[in-house]
C-alpha cells in the first residue's frame, strides 16, 4: 500500500450559526468507507466533535504522533472557507494533501492558488476517484480529479456519475464520536441521531435550487438505492432518530411503502425524519405505512405563500395547492417543518413579512425562513443579474437597492418573532414528544443539563388548578442545581 495512515477529516471546527451541528458529515463518510482496504489505516475526524484537538496545535500533533501520512479533507461549505484555508495552509508539507467537496469542486483554481501543499483536488461525487488514487492508478488517466504537474494544474475529463446501488454504505465503526440531537451544545437526545443517504439527485427543477446538480453543473439524475440495501444499512444504525437525506425521500411511493413494509417486517424501532413534497397528500395509503414504520417529521419545502414567487422558482404548485394539500395533511399525525425563502425579485417587505401568517393559517409546526441564496450553478443567477437593482455578494446572499442584506435581516426576525409567540414553543414541545421523538429519558436529562428551560415551559402549563405542584418546583428552583424529586417528576 502506498500510504500507511490516512487521516480523513472534517477541517470545520464549529457549524454556522443556522445549522444545529449534529448531522454526520455523511459525503466524508462514504469516500472513508470506500477507501477502507486501499490505506494501511484510516482514521475519520470530525473536528467539530472531537474538541481535544482544538486548537490547531493539537491537531498537528495528532497528524505526527500517529504517522500520518496521507490527509484527505472535505471543503464542502462557503462559510468558514478562510478558516480552512488557513488550517490547510499550516499542515505538513511532507504529507500528501487531497481535498474535495463542493466548495473545493467550485474554486479549484482558487484553492490551489491558496494552498500550495495540496497535491489533488477531487471534483464532485469522490468515492471512485479515491480508489483509483489508493490503487496506484496514474492520475493523467483518472477522471473527476485535478492535480499539479510540474507547476501547472492539470484537469482531468469529469467523471460519469456513479451508480448508488454500486457504492458501500458508510462504515459506522470508523467513527470516533457519536451524534446527538443538539441546539446551541445542548444535547436534546440520548438516543442518538444519525443519517441514511437512500438515493441521490431529485427529479424537480426547482429554479433557486441546485440539487439536481452536482458542482461541476452536470445534471445528478435522480438514483435510488434498492430497498434491500437501505434495511441492511439500518440495521448497522444504533441512534434512535434518523434523517432520510435524500433530496426527496417520498419521490416514489410504490419505493417507499416497499421500504416501510421492510421496517415493519424486521421489526426496525426508528424515528424517521424526511424531506417531502407537497405530492404526498396525494397518496394516503402511502402516509399511513409511513407513519407505522416511524416518520414523525416532515421537512416540507414550501417557499412562498405567493403565486409570483412559486411561479418565479418553477415550484410546480400555487398557494391554494399548499392550502389544500395542508388540509388533508393536518389529518395525519406528524409533525411539518415549513422552509420559506425571502428576499425575492420583486418581492415586497409586507409580502415577505406574510410568511408568518401564511405558515400559521396552513399549520405547519416550526419554520426555517432563509434569504435568497444563489449557489454557482443555480439557474436563477442569471436573472438576478438582469433585473435591475437587484445584486448578490461573494457568498451568493440575493439582496437590492432598496433591500440590503442588513434590512433584510430585520425582516427576517419579524417573520421568526411572528410565528414563534411562547405558545408555538409549547406546542413544538408537546407535538415533539407526543410522537416519541423525544423520549421522558431524554427530557429528563434535557432538565439535567438546562433545569430553567424545561421549568419555564412547565410553569407556563400549569393552571391553577395545581398550584400546589407550582409551588413546590418555584421551592427547588433555588436550592436544588440537579434534578426535581422523583414525586415532582411523576406529578409533572
Amino acid at each position: 500500500m502506498k500510504y500507511s495512515h490516512a487521516l480523513v477529516l472534517n477541517p470545520y471546527m464549529k457549524e454556522s450559526s443556522a445549522a444545529m451541528g449534529f448531522f454526520p458529515p455523511a459525503g466524508l463518510e462514504y469516500v472513508a468507507t470506500a477507501m477502507e482496504g486501499l490505506v494501511g489505516k484510516l482514521s475519520l475526524v470530525d473536528l467539530r466533535q472531537e474538541k481535544d484537538l482544538h486548537p490547531l496545535e493539537n491537531l498537528l500533533k495528532f497528524i505526527d504522533d500517529e504517522n500520518i501520512d496521507l490527509i484527505c479533507i472535505s471543503c464542502n461549505w462557503s462559510y468558514y472557507f478562510k478558516e480552512v484555508i488557513a488550517l490547510i495552509n499550516c499542515l505538513p508539507n511532507n504529507r500528501d494533501i487531497i481535498v474535495g467537496g463542493q466548495q473545493a469542486t467550485d474554486y479549484v483554481e482558487e484553492l490551489f492558488g491558496f494552498c500550495p501543499n495540496i497535491k489533488i483536488i477531487v471534483r464532485g461525487e469522490g468515492e471512485e476517484s479515491m480508489q483509483e488514487i489508493l490503487e496506484g492508478a496514474s492520475l493523467s488517466v483518472i477522471k473527476g480529479i485535478s492535480f499539479r504537474d510540474n507547476g501547472k494544474i492539470i484537469h482531468n475529463p469529469v467523471r460519469p456519475l456513479a451508480d448508488v446501488n454500486k457504492l458501500r454504505f458508510p462504515n459506522r465503526k470508523l467513527r470516533r464520536t457519536s451524534y446527538h440531537l443538539k441546539s446551541k451544545n445542548i444535547i436534546l437526545s440520548k438516543s442518538g441521531f444519525d443519517s441514511v443517504l437512500t438515493a441521490r439527485g431529485c427529479p424537480y427543477s426547482c429554479k433557486f435550487c441546485t440539487l439536481s446538480l452536482n458542482p461541476l453543473g452536470q445534471k445528478r439524475f435522480y438514483s435510488a438505492r434498492k430497498p434491500e440495501s437501505i434495511i441492511k444499512e439500518l440495521k448497522t444504525v444504533d441512534a434512535k432518530v434518523i434523517f432520510m437525506a435524500d433530496d426527496n425521500f417520498f419521490v416514489n411511493p410504490k419505493r417507499v411503502t416497499e421500504i416501510c413494509d421492510l421496517i415493519r417486517q424486521e421489526k426496525i424501532d426508528k424515528r424517521f425524519i424526511a424531506h417531502a413534497r407537497l405530492e404526498i397528500a396525494k397518496h394516503p395509503k402511502m402516509l399511513e405505512k409511513a407513519y407505522e414504520a416511524g416518520f414523525r417529521v416532515m421537512l416540507m419545502g414550501i417557499e412562498s405563500p405567493h403565486d409570483k414567487i412559486l411561479k418565479l422558482f418553477n415550484k410546480g404548485f400555487t398557494r391554494k395547492d399548499v392550502e389544500e394539500s395542508f388540509a388533508v395533511l393536518r389529518d395525519y399525525p406528524f409533525y411539518y417543518h415549513g422552509y420559506f425563502i425571502f428576499g425575492n425579485i420583486g418581492e415586497t417587505a409586507e409580502e415577505m413579512v406574510e410568511i408568518a401568517e401564511f405558515a400559521e393559517k396552513i399549520g405547519v409546526d416550526s419554520i426555517s425562513a432563509q434569504k435568497l441564496r444563489l449557489e454557482k450553478y443555480s439557474s436563477m443567477k442569471e436573472l438576478v443579474e438582469k433585473t435591475p437593482g437587484y445584486h448578490y455578494n461573494t457568498t451568493g446572499f440575493v439582496y437590492s437597492d432598496k433591500y440590503d442584506i442588513d434590512k433584510l435581516g430585520q425582516i427576517g426576525k419579524k417573520i421568526k418573532k411572528g410565528f414563534y409567540k411562547p405558545k408555538r414553543l409549547i406546542m413544538i414541545a408537546k407535538k415533539v414528544y407526543s410522537l416519541g421523538i423525544f423520549t421522558k429519558e431524554d427530557l429528563l436529562h434535557l432538565l439535567s443539563q438546562s433545569p430553567m428551560l424545561l421549568v419555564k415551559v412547565i410553569l407556563r402549563e400549569i393552571d391553577k388548578k395545581t398550584g400546589k405542584i407550582r409551588k413546590r418546583i418555584k421551592q427547588w428552583l433555588p436550592s436544588q442545581k440537579g434534578l426535581p424529586s422523583i414525586e415532582i417528576r411523576k406529578k409533572i
